[in-house]
């Protein structure tokens, strides 16, 4: 069965609500937990799988394998960040060729300076200049060899330039015939009402962080501003890193005889939610296949 498309998600959802999985079990738990599109950012899938920050340290072969076991785990259409295109506009249209071989179902290119690149985007602190990320956008556009793949324009710009810089570069982006836009780092409600109004009818991407200094908005409040997508960077990898450092610290006590670690009350039906997810049954049948 082919993997549905972006399109046939925002379809079936708006805002089509995408949390990102930084690995395969993730991918395989979002997917059934009933979302119908899922997200791979470098920075939650750099940190699981390298334990490094998102500042430019990978290039294009690290990204494509970790999304490549990613989406194999997975049946829903998905995006991926692409980063600045990993190099010039020729590694750009390699990014493409990449990705889609993949199954990436929408990429997002940024303009955010690679020399200085900030991991989150309400940090970022230097943009590439105008004409080198409409060049790269014109190529990825050209490059894909599926029409129905997402090219999203992302700029990075309020941090360095101010909110109307940005918002001009992402009509630029939308005249060069992008399939969708995302305006980084907004830090207020006010910008949110903005930028959805300004862009509405478009595809427009928004991303909910936890904690720092940028709003926390309801789904249904961006979909009524005009938003077509909501982001949740950091909500499973914040999760995940909390819980295991707490099972962690729990073991060690246990170990260093200060506390009895306690075996989990619901140990049975998070192992059976475990089986499932790795499919354990249906690896089991080919056992018994005579």
């Amino acid at each position: 069965m082919s993997r549905p498309t972006i399109r046939d998600a925002l379809a079936s959802e708006r805002p089509l609500i995408t949390p990102l999985a930084h690995d395969a079990l993730s991918a395989r738990l979002i997917e059934q937990a009933g979302f119908k599109a899922f997200a791979i950012g470098g920075s939650a899938m750099l940190a699981a799988r390298h334990a490094y920050p998102d500042i430019g340290l990978v290039g294009l072969t690290d990204m494509a394998q970790g999304i490549a076991d990613i989406a194999a785990a997975s049946t829903i259409p998905f995006f991926a960040d692409a980063d600045d295109g990993y190099g010039d506009v020729k590694s750009v249209a390699r990014t493409v060729a990449a990705y889609e071989a993949i199954g990436v179902g929408g990429m997002l290119f940024e303009d955010q300076d690679r020399d200085r690149k900030r991991q989150r985007a309400d940090g970022a602190v230097a943009v590439a200049d105008i004409a080198v990320i409409e060049a790269k956008l014109r190529v990825a556009l050209s490059a894909r060899n599926n029409p129905g793949t997402f090219i999203i324009g992302r700029t990075d710009a309020y941090g360095p330039l101010g909110l109307d810089a940005a918002m001009s570069r992402a009509e630029r982006f939308l005249a060069l015939g992008v399939d969708g836009i995302f305006i980084a780092g907004l830090r207020s409600e006010a910008d949110y009402v903005r930028v959805g109004a300004a862009f509405k009818g478009c595809f427009l991407s928004a991303a909910m962080f936890e904690g720092g200094n940028t709003p926390w908005l309801s789904p249904s409040d961006l979909g009524a501003m005009g938003f077509s997508q909501v982001s949740f960077p950091a909500s499973l990898i914040f999760r995940v890193v909390a819980t295991m450092r707490e099972s962690l610290a729990a073991i060690r006590r246990h170990a260093d005889d200060v506390e009895l670690l306690q075996p989990l009350n619901a140990w049975g039906t998070i192992r059976e939610a475990l089986d499932e997810a790795v499919e354990l049954p249906r690896w089991r049948k080919f056992e018994d296949i005579p």
